[in-house]
């Protein structure tokens, strides 16, 4: 949908073909999806026929095959299909390991495990009918997320995983995401967009940036924005925001209202909470979308969020590899790799050169192949079939799969990075 919009396709009962595609984008995960999905919730279990038009081919298929389909899902490991989208501080490490289109200009985003933007397949072997990936969590949310998860969050999947690709690229804007409190107060939303930045690549010089330096004055800062963005001296990032190193399987943790953004050179898996898009953009070093027009920015939004606080030392011991080792026995190797305790997601990462089994403990577990060639997603108790999966690709376990064991089937070590929200533990 988001690229229908860009080749001119109009929002629902609207005559806006030409306008700004990130307005028409806006709308639809604001207004229309979120309507469309309450009234789809209701009328989902009386739909006689699904008409799958994503192609040029239509195709058909009952509602009970469908639904039965849906309900086959969360009984065992699933991917979504991933979207690629280029952007102007893309750049070219997923052509090659995606296998994507080398003549396009290049990619910047993968969502990959983002069901408000993905779709899942269901093969009914005649053929496979493609589906929005929130179909799955609006009509089977316990089974998907189990009953805690659920009982916080209803009927919205909280984890995402998406890549950012700016190896022989561009630094991305530097942002920052809103406090609970403000996006509940002005935008009605429940929870916000904690994140970090797994690197799953990089090249010699990549760097974050992440958190302030020591000192920095807010209004100084404030003014210095205001004036580069009305198109004065360029803003001096390094001056105020720390520009940290970074490399391969380094993980920088960016609860809310930290101020950061990815430079160039660098491969990231951002592991997020998922309240669909609120970023508030400070500074996007000078340059123009791809549509030849200035990006926007949201200082006044920015100003309210940004935690003035957070400046180096607390950076560096709160924020940057806050890993440790967990267990390790002579075949796998668990390690805790944050996130902070301000956010709600753990994320755990396991090395192994055989095989490692995990009880999701009744909860969805979000996990990346972040090294190694390939492996299989296997059920101990034989509930679902073996599910194959390769390197830097997303799979989710849902809750109702239980136990499974990730077992390398490739000729090298694998690691594998796990989320999943915490719970209360029970006295």
């Amino acid at each position: 949908v988001q690229l229908r919009y860009r080749r001119g396709m109009p929002n629902f009962f609207f005559d806006n073909p030409k306008e700004d595609p990130l307005r028409k984008i806006k709308r639809g995960f604001f207004i229309e999806w979120r309507v469309f999905d309450k009234h789809k919730k209701e009328s989902f279990d009386n739909v006689d026929w699904f008409v799958d038009l994503n192609e040029d081919t239509p195709k058909l298929a009952t509602g009970d095959a469908v639904r039965d389909g849906l309900a086959q899902a969360v009984k065992g490991p699933f991917r979504t299909k991933p979207y690629f989208d280029p952007g102007v501080w893309g750049g070219q490490w997923m052509k090659d390991v995606c296998g994507l289109d080398k003549n396009e200009k290049n990619f910047a985003w993968s969502f990959d495990g983002v069901p408000e933007e993905n779709a899942i397949l269901l093969d009914f072997g005649s053929g496979k009918m493609e589906l929005p990936a929130m179909d799955l969590v609006l009509t089977h949310p316990k089974e998907l997320l189990g009953p805690q998860v659920y009982s916080r969050f209803g009927a919205e999947f909280p984890i995402r995983f998406d890549f950012l690709d700016t190896m022989g690229g561009q630094n991305l804007s530097l942002q920052v995401h809103p406090l609970t409190e403000y996006i509940h107060r002005t935008f009605g939303m429940a929870y916000t967009q904690d994140e970090s930045y797994y690197i799953l690549d990089a090249k010699e010089g990549a760097h974050v940036y992440l958190g302030l330096k020591e000192g920095v004055d807010p209004e100084e800062m404030m003014a210095a924005l205001e004036e580069a963005n009305a198109g004065g001296r360029p803003f001096d990032a390094e001056k105020y925001v720390n520009k940290i190193p970074a490399k391969k399987h380094d993980h920088f943790l960016i609860p809310a209202g930290t101020i950061h953004c990815s430079g160039a050179d660098s491969m990231v898996l951002e592991v997020s909470a998922t309240p669909y898009c609120f970023t508030f953009k400070l500074w996007d070093w000078g340059r123009l979308g791809l549509d030849g027009l200035p990006r926007p920015v949201h200082l006044d939004h920015g100003r309210k969020n940004i935690q003035w606080d957070r400046q180096t030392s607390w950076v560096m011991d709160n924020l940057v590899n806050n890993i440790w080792t967990i267990s390790e026995t002579e075949t796998v190797k668990e390690e805790h790799t944050g996130l902070h305790e301000l956010e709600f997601i753990e994320t755990r990462r396991y090395w192994t050169d055989t095989e490692v089994e995990i009880d999701p403990e009744n909860n969805v577990n979000m996990c990346n192949l972040i090294e190694g060639d390939e492996a299989v997603i296997e059920s101990p108790e034989g509930t679902f079939e073996p599910f194959p999966i390769h390197y830097a690709e997303t799979f989710v376990i849902p809750a109702d799969a239980g136990r499974y064991v990730i077992r390398n089937t490739g000729s090298r070590p694998i690691g594998v990075l796990r989320a999943y929200v915490r719970t209360p533990k029970a006295d």
